[in-house]
């Protein structure tokens, strides 16, 4: 399937001058008060490339971005990409310590990040995880702790010594002219990496998932399809940029289709509706309980939701009641779901339109075009009709693997190219997939996904801890919430309240379990592993 454009654009920064191009006068991007053309976004990236490349940015270096939607994410990610970067964005609800770690992983050379962000300084908690500045001695860098990250840039109006604003950053770029900066993205084909995003696996050790440009404007022109994005569709993105249902399903797709991006840095329901209202908005994914929390809002009927006609969500089990009300109540025309994971570049499921609203609510469609989705048994064989087994994916969508982790690209990629995802799914006779459990034991909390080995590890480090295994547990507003089953030291007196206020320091809050319930001792198998069936059982 080929849409509109298609195979005018090989690479994201000649998607970027198309769209520049073809959607000139059209508005792009609308931020307060705010508004950039379409023509506008052209020029602003191409002066972000140009200062890439003023601060010594090469083909094929990571650049990361650790920030929240803005037009500012925008210019800068793809500045970085049509410069020949590739784009690694980090997580916003990361500590410091996580930050820096991804940062290390991927050895970025240079870094844009958000000033202050919900009361939290950026700049202050990579300081604190990576070093200090300039004060730590001539010629190592910003931030010491991270020798391969050469430039820091503060997307905010100030910046601490050693570190650029995004103003001066831009400024040192008008010394390269625009035909220098084109002759750098003309480097870049479409099997170059365009995006390494960072996710965690059972080990809780983050994985950087390696996608190319090519794989990126595939399926995301497949996604526009589906959807039924368009010229003149206005675009509330809630879903952060950090992650591929913001960015690629958001900010490229606009692109694309020449719908106006109008970012949302922080999730509240009042701010949306007001967004919904005042922009016209048209299209808003996002997980169910966006949604879910739209439709319950007291003053929902002071605001006029009448604009909105295309929703996409996902991530989590959606109730057919939601996809009523949606349709009922908001007048929505088109409600889909759909399935992907980073691994395969975001995408590998999703309903059609004219779907049965009982096949949007309790599957997550079939797999796109140009991909296949098969189960497999825990032994390696075909289960029955109507019976479970972990999700496999081959197609144009998966990655190359894991950025320099040959062993875990091997655990997750077959020899013959089958992704294993580690879902759990049964399918029905139409194709049509749905998730029953994962085999990660990955749980997911108000949209993010949760991951119990690296959230085990991270509270493992308390010096009060003994032994911990962590279970998702339903939750009446996030879906589901981390429950953690805690073996204390001897002698220790660490409380619930105690453990969840360390927490909260030390890891991004939807990894943050919202239960502790001691035990004195963990159900393992023979084999030394936790049995989480026992932890979950309702009769504990």
């Amino acid at each position: 399937m080929r849409g509109a454009g298609a195979g005018k654009w090989g690479t994201v920064p000649e998607l970027v001058r198309w769209a520049a191009h073809r959607y000139a006068d059209v508005e792009a991007v609308v931020e307060g008060r705010t508004r950039v053309s379409y023509g506008e976004l052209g020029a602003r990236v191409e002066r972000s490339a140009a200062a890439c490349l003023a601060h010594g940015v090469r083909t094929g270096d990571r650049v990361a971005i650790w920030a929240p939607n803005s037009l500012d994410w925008i210019v800068a990610a793809l500045g970085a990409v049509s410069a020949g970067a590739v784009l690694v964005p980090l997580n916003t609800r990361f500590k410091g310590g996580e930050a820096a770690d991804v940062l290390a992983r991927s050895g970025a050379r240079l870094l844009f990040v958000t000033g202050t962000f919900l009361g939290t300084s950026y700049v202050a908690s990579l300081r604190r995880a990576a070093g200090g500045g300039p004060e730590e001695g001539p010629g190592t860098g910003p931030l010491p702790g991270l020798p391969a990250l050469e430039t820091v840039v503060v997307l905010s109006d100030d910046a601490p010594v050693g570190f650029r604003t995004f103003r001066e950053f831009l400024a040192g770029g008008e010394g390269v002219s625009a035909a220098e900066a084109r002759a750098r993205s003309a480097e870049v084909s479409g099997s170059s990496p365009s995006d390494i995003v960072f996710t965690s696996g059972t080990t809780g050790r983050p994985k950087g998932a390696v996608i190319t440009h090519a794989q990126t404007l595939r399926a995301y022109d497949i996604w526009c399809d589906l959807a039924g994005l368009r010229r003149g569709d206005r675009y509330l993105i809630v879903n952060p940029f950090f992650h591929t249902f913001g960015y690629k399903a958001g900010v490229i797709a606009c692109l694309m289709r020449g719908a106006t991006m109008i970012p949302q840095p922080v999730f509240t329901v009042d701010t949306v509706l007001a967004n919904v209202a005042f922009e016209r908005v048209s299209v808003l994914p996002g997980p169910p309980t966006l949604h879910q929390s739209l439709l319950d809002h007291p003053a929902r009927d002071a605001y006029d939701l009448s604009t909105l006609r295309l929703v996409v969500t996902g991530a989590a089990v959606v109730p057919l009641r939601l996809v009523e009300r949606l349709r009922e109540e908001l007048g929505v025309d088109t409600v889909l779901t759909a399935y992907g994971l980073s691994e395969a570049s975001g995408i590998v499921t999703m309903c059609r339109r004219g779907d049965e609203p009982s096949v949007i609510a309790s599957t997550s469609g079939r797999a796109i075009p140009g991909t296949r989705v098969r189960l497999v048994t825990a032994t390696g064989g075909e289960p029955g009709p109507g019976e479970p087994g972990e999700v496999l994916v081959r197609g144009f969508n998966v990655m190359s693997g894991y950025y320099r982790d040959e062993p875990g690209t091997a655990e997750v990629l077959t020899p013959d190219g089958w992704l294993r995802t580690g879902d759990v799914g049964v399918l029905d006779d139409a194709g049509n997939l749905r998730i029953t459990d994962r085999v990660k034991d990955m749980f997911i909390v108000g949209g993010f996904n949760a991951y119990p080995a690296e959230i085990e590890q991270l509270l493992g480090l308390h010096p009060d801890v003994a032994d911990v295994a962590v279970v998702g547990v339903p939750d009446a507003r996030l879906g589901e919430v981390g429950r953690a089953y805690v073996v204390r030291r001897p002698g220790a007196v660490l409380t619930g309240d105690d453990l969840i206020a360390w927490s909260r320091r030390e890891m991004a809050n939807y990894k943050v379990p919202r239960a502790v319930e001691f035990v004195d001792g963990l159900p393992r198998n023979a084999s030394g592993k936790v049995v989480k069936g026992e932890l979950r059982s309702p009769s504990r």
